[in-house]
């Protein structure tokens, strides 16, 4: 788990670097808001299940501190608070890659599982362009943890009836396994465009990937699959009101 973490402790640090220096302009700007969107996820099983990506929502609260601009880059820490709705949607096919047909529903056999968590990431944030009145690229990187809350299952079979003799992939063992780690970590980053006005606030359009250090089973040599772990791509919209402005004529 230690070696594991290693890899977002670095990007932190990376990332961080020119906002501890005291070289830059002095900022000390605080914004909070919201944003909502979609996620599309998958869980990367060894053995592996086919899968097609899983659509869910995600929503929630973001706050930002803005310390410093370094040059041409303006650094900030964001923090989120968010519920996303995760997992798998598996891909049930034939060896001609149709889909295989339950002979007792008569309908394509489906199985999806959606999983609640609460994520919480931890960005480091860099910026380029309009502060206060236009637009401004930006991108960021940090670590992310989750919390599983709850979770729902959408299938058209019985267990027992499941026609496994035309499945290309007769893996099926996480249809009834639970949920075994509900705490959940990994490194997420992205970038987007961000518009600010400073009658109206922060609008911006995100695109997001995350990639999981953890598994939702357990992955010794005594457990079933190896590795578990979720991975998903972010799309949302994020609005900030500022509580806190810097007091300086010369920010654009």
């Amino acid at each position: 788990m230690q070696k594991r973490l290693l890899l977002p402790l670095a990007f932190m640090t990376f990332m961080l670097l020119p906002a501890n220096g005291q070289v830059g302009e002095y900022r000390s700007e605080f914004a909070m808001g919201g944003s909502a969107g979609i996620v599309l996820s998958q869980v990367g099983f060894m053995p592996e299940v086919p899968q097609q990506q899983h659509q869910g929502l995600i929503g929630g609260l973001t706050f930002r501190y803005t310390c410093e601009k370094y040059f041409n880059s303006v650094c900030a820490v964001t923090t989120e608070l968010n519920f996303a709705q995760v997992g798998w949607k598996q891909e049930i096919l034939t060896t001609s890659d149709n889909p295989v047909i339950n002979p007792v529903t008569g309908e394509a056999e489906m199985y999806e599982r959606t999983l609640n968590y609460l994520q919480i990431p931890f960005l480091a944030r860099l910026g380029w362009g309009r502060e206060r009145n236009g637009f401004q690229a930006f991108a960021q990187v940090g670590p992310q943890f989750g919390v599983y809350l709850s979770e729902t299952v959408n299938k058209n079979y019985e267990y027992d009836q499941r026609y496994l003799q035309k499945r290309t992939s007769r893996i099926v063992a996480q249809e009834t396994m639970a949920i075994e780690h509900k705490m959940e970590y990994g490194i997420t980053g992205g970038a987007g465009v961000e518009y600010s006005h400073p009658m109206v606030g922060h609008l911006m359009l995100e695109g997001r990937y995350y990639y999981g250090l953890g598994d939702i089973y357990g992955n010794s040599k005594r457990d079933y699959f190896g590795r578990s772990n979720l991975s998903n791509i972010v799309v949302k919209l994020t609005y900030l009101f500022d509580m806190k402005k810097t007091n300086n004529s010369k920010i654009k």
